[in-house]
């Protein structure tokens, strides 16, 4: 048994407790503790993304109960990929707020970790409830990260992000019970298996169940119509939040890939497939409102939100096309997105600590005290958002538009991804005239400028030439999980008896 696979929860739990319930800790000291524990998870993602490339699949029995029996962690080349993206964000984030973000208010760094292990936990879990648990885990620490520093608006931001989770908590736990009371497991492998021979009737009732889980990550995944939480509270959240909230609803759309893939998919009878019909127009959808929102937006924060939703359409539109071609062009443009947009939030803070009450509104303010240097970065950022070579976000668009075959779906696509991406340079083009180039002669007497913050950002952005210079192997990789993921057999010989892993 590989006990590794179980650290990316251990570690960020152990560490979020230890900050917690020791409250002498000097702040120094919790800094210190964080960054150690994130980049040790790092360094346990590559590790185990190593492992998952040799191509079997590791399951970690907790309390050495078999599946379906106990509850399994499971790791493959998708969980693997998730979580060194999510590791590698985290660290730049941190290394961010631990210039005064962290000390705007209490227990950042032990509700950081929680986060961490939440999103963790979502990634490796193997077991449908605590897929459930570890949503909740997740949940409960951005609840609190978000409000965190105060302010009127974080609190209207968070009442609405509160209520609507809570909302798809109650629906969550609403159809993982109907699915165990027909199946009588909850184990995503073995329910799998069991609701490929179900009859009639009891598919109808699973069918119901997987179209309310179908809400229920539509509202983690923040896509139509379920998307209009996330705007004001990526906007409102503090920069190094905001940019670990970029995995947020990658959390939902990991899991439509791996409950309507594997549960749901080409198997599983009657209700095979069941969510493909719902999926593609709302990804198509969901890339349309997200640049009209980004058109219409008066804060940065707000733009760059607003980004994050036409990436979730992007991101949907090749999960909905299923194909091994579009799943890698997907997963492909999942880390580009994830990694540029935390950048970008990033950049905007620091444009935005040069700016005094200005901040982050798209209106005349006074000259920046780094014009060329943030002008560059923020320069950068916007071409690989809108999808412009020589950057990853090209290549993840090419990819995606490369996989589809002649005929409707390509009539739909192509227009979207294009005439969004014009629409993404519009609305970056016209906030980065705003910010940079049309000001005052003067620079404000308050404005802040720190290297190490300008460090993270930059470091964190020069992931979209690194993904480029890589993109042999990180494609070779994506092309690899996108098989596996839909190569269904090894899975279910996880709860075959008689069948090692």
């Amino acid at each position: 048994m590989n006990h590794a696979l179980i650290l990316p929860v251990l570690l960020p739990m152990f560490v979020g407790s230890l900050l917690l319930f020791v409250p002498r800790l000097s702040l120094t000291l919790q800094r210190g503790l964080g960054l150690a524990s994130t980049l040790l998870q790092l360094l346990i993602s590559v590790g185990l993304l190593l492992l998952a490339d040799q191509g079997a699949l590791h399951s970690y029995a907790l309390g050495n109960w078999q599946a379906p029996f106990g509850i399994v962690l499971l790791l493959d080349r998708l969980s693997a990929l998730l979580l060194l993206v999510t590791a590698l964000l985290a660290l730049f984030a941190l290394i961010y707020a631990v210039r005064g973000d962290d000390a705007r208010g209490k227990n950042f760094h032990s509700l950081f970790q929680f986060q961490l292990m939440g999103i963790n936990g979502a990634f490796l879990t193997g077991d449908l409830f605590n897929l459930f648990v570890f949503f909740e885990i997740l949940l409960i620490a951005s609840y609190a990260l978000l409000l965190h520093g105060g302010g009127a608006e974080r609190v209207r931001a968070g009442i609405h992000y509160v209520v609507l989770n809570l909302l798809g908590s109650a629906l969550f736990l609403l159809a993982v019970g109907v699915m165990y009371g027909i199946t009588g497991t909850l184990n995503m492998a073995d329910m799998a298996a069991r609701v490929a021979v179900a009859s009639p009737d009891d598919a109808a009732l699973l069918g119901a169940a997987g179209l309310l889980l179908l809400v229920v990550f539509g509202l983690k995944a923040a896509f139509l119509p379920m998307y209009f939480w996330l705007p004001r509270a990526y906007a409102a959240a503090s920069a190094p939040v905001a940019a670990l909230f970029a995995i947020m609803t990658k959390v939902g759309l990991y899991s439509i890939m791996r409950v309507y893939i594997l549960i749901y998919g080409e198997q599983a009878g009657s209700i095979a497939n069941l969510a493909a019909d719902w999926l593609w127009p709302l990804a198509l959808l969901t890339i349309l409102c997200g640049v009209i929102g980004a058109l219409a937006a008066v804060t940065l924060q707000g733009l760059l939100a607003y980004l994050v939703v036409a990436s979730v359409g992007s991101l949907l539109a090749g999960i909905a096309l299923g194909t091994p071609a579009a799943l890698s062009a997907a997963l492909f443009y999942l880390i580009h997105s994830t990694w540029i947009t935390g950048a970008m939030f990033l950049i905007a803070d620091l444009i935005s600590r040069q700016r005094g009450d200005k901040a982050g509104q798209l209106v005349q303010g006074p000259l920046l005290l780094q014009p060329l240097l943030l002008g560059a970065l923020f320069f950068i950022g916007a071409i690989a958002l809108a999808g412009l070579p020589p950057f990853s976000g090209f290549f993840g668009k090419l990819l995606l538009l490369r996989a589809l075959e002649p005929g409707p779906e390509a009539l739909l696509l192509w227009p979207a991804l294009l005439l969004g991406g014009l629409l993404t340079l519009v609305a970056l083009s016209r906030a980065g005239s705003t910010l940079i180039w049309r000001t005052g002669r003067d620079v404000l007497g308050s404005a802040e400028r720190d290297g190490v913050r300008t460090l993270a950002a930059a470091g964190l952005l020069s992931t979209a030439l690194i993904l480029v210079l890589f993109a042999a192997p990180v494609l070779a990789y994506v092309q690899a999980t996108a098989a596996q993921l839909l190569d269904l057999a090894p899975y279910m010989q996880l709860v075959s008896p008689g069948e090692a892993p």
